[in-house]
């Protein structure tokens, strides 16, 4: 983003301009999230970087309207420069009450108006942050922590570094955010995301192309609009020959649920067809669970489990693609199976759960693929499988499924709060759907058929995979509006996959073609 703003300035457009773009942002959000504003004490906290000079905008913004508001200067006026230092020149312009608070001593003197404020607007550091704050900094953010106001961050939240998930050191807990020009990693990633509230992205002047042609790896936030334009429209004429045949590897004795749960899940996901390859003993124990798929008795090893010899019908079956793993068991048969499956498959693979763990500690070995892969980790399968802790994937989930993405040169899809689908040519989608009460077992197994179904559907395996997770998400949003988030299910997902499917615009039917 600093990039974008010394862009837009390069191209013509006033520093001052986008300043005043972003104080007036804020004001507008404050004023949709807080309808009676004009009765509200507000106290807007600044420090002496351009983050301040936003809070200066909209310090006197909020003063035109007859708002009460008083700014704190963690600082000296003598110490501003360039449109900070203008902009707080105008604050005289209204009856804006200013204090300066260079020190500990000052501060404490500050304190009682923030504590009695009714909000606070946090504009003490933005996007500039690269260690954890300290001192005065860290005192101020405690302080305003300690208020029953509700807060309004400019940016970011004070303390959350712009392009880390993990908190670094204290952190501002805002009511709100008003980020400028786009979203920041922090504010979609968990822990960080936390520490936001509801955000709003605002538009401040930076031309769309300007940040569409920044260098460097490319991380969107998947949304609708997004999927809304992968959604492909329907046929009359077709038939279901036109929307692929989706062969589900799965199932082992105890575990037929993770099959059938994978297979419904394809067909929820529009796959024309659905073959269900299980172990012998477990064909009918799958074939009662749903009548829309079909059963392939697949031989068995030791206890049941499907056998390594099983690749040849695997490979000679047929499908337009080949989801394996759910309930499929870790025996070395199994990892036997996986790994000539990878490496033999000329139909497009979908890995997930106990497929993913036949290369643990082995990552390298999915680079042998023959035809396009697409895994789909939990976070203790993705520690297992790089061979790194848990808490160290979750602290830096973009960068790692972006990084096993690019050297398998395969899709990864992180599951998780904000599942993270990264492709092989560094472009990552993070997903805006979902909630906690998709945490329950069977909903990853719902996805994997997902997954598989829209592969099986759209050229692309990366956009493809993106597309099933939004969905996937969305089903468990509109689960969770009828179930509530504690008593949801994998079924109740399920469920609504085709709800999820009809809010896309896109997935309406067309006349066939003359």
């Amino acid at each position: 983003m600093r990039e974008a703003d010394r862009r837009t300035i390069d191209g013509g457009v006033p520093s001052l301009f986008l300043m005043e773009r972003a104080g007036r942002a804020v004001v507008d959000a404050m004023v949709s999230e807080f309808p009676d504003l004009a009765s509200r004490r507000v106290v807007v906290i600044s420090g002496r970087g351009s983050n301040g000079g936003d809070g200066f905008v909209a310090a006197r913004l909020l003063g035109e309207q007859r708002v009460r508001v008083t700014v704190v200067l963690v600082g000296r006026q003598a110490d501003l420069t360039g449109d900070a230092r203008a902009v707080f020149a105008r604050l005289g312009e209204q009856p804006v009450d200013v204090r300066e608070a260079p020190d500990d001593r000052a501060w404490l003197g500050a304190a009682p108006s923030v504590r009695s404020a009714d909000i606070v607007v946090d504009a003490l550091v933005g996007t500039g942050l690269t260690r954890p704050l300290s001192g005065l900094l860290a005192r101020v953010v405690h302080d305003i922590n300690g208020t029953n106001a509700r807060v309004v961050a400019i940016d970011l939240p004070s303390g959350v570094a712009a392009d880390r998930s993990d908190l670094i050191g204290p952190a501002v807990q805002a009511a709100l955010t008003v980020t400028l020009g786009a979203p920041k990693v922090a504010l979609v990633q968990w822990p960080s995301e936390g520490r936001a509230g509801r955000v709003v992205v605002a538009d401040i002047g930076i031309p769309a192309d300007v940040i569409d042609t920044l260098d460097g790896p490319r991380t969107e936030v998947l949304d609708g609009d997004v999927a809304r334009r992968w959604m492909p429209a329907r046929s009359r004429s077709a038939h279901k020959g036109d929307f692929g045949h989706v062969l589900v590897v799965a199932g082992s004795p105890g575990k037929t649920g993770a099959a059938s749960l994978a297979a419904l899940g394809a067909l929820r996901s529009g796959a024309g067809l659905v073959t269900v390859a299980c172990p012998a003993s477990s064909a009918p124990v799958v074939s009662t669970l749903g009548r829309e798929y079909m059963t392939f008795a697949l031989p068995e090893a030791d206890g049941n489990i499907v056998a390594a010899e099983a690749v040849a019908l695997v490979l000679a079956f047929g499908a337009d693609v080949v989801a394996v793993g759910p309930g499929l068991g870790r025996t070395a048969g199994v990892q036997q199976l996986v790994r000539e499956l990878v490496t033999r498959s000329e139909q497009p693979l979908v890995l997930d759960a106990d497929a993913i763990q036949a290369f643990a500690g082995d990552a390298r070995a999915l680079r042998a693929h023959a035809a396009p892969l697409v895994l789909t980790p939990h976070p203790g399968e993705m520690a297992a499988l790089l061979g790194r802790p848990v808490a160290e994937i979750q602290a830096s989930r973009l960068d790692t499924a972006r990084t096993l993405a690019a050297d398998v040169d395969a899709t990864v899809v992180l599951k998780g709060a904000r599942t993270v689908v990264a492709g092989s040519n560094g472009r990552v989608f993070v997903n805006s759907t979902g909630n906690p009460g998709m945490a329950t077992a069977g909903s990853g197994d719902v996805l994997t058929g997902a997954v598989a179904a829209w592969v099986a559907q759209r050229p692309s395996p990366h956009e493809a995979a993106a597309l099933a997770v939004f969905l996937h998400g969305r089903a468990g949003d509109l689960a969770a509006a009828d179930e509530g988030e504690v008593g949801l299910v994998a079924g109740d997902v399920l469920a609504n996959l085709g709800r999820a499917a009809r809010t896309l615009a896109g997935g309406a039917t067309v006349p066939p073609e003359p």
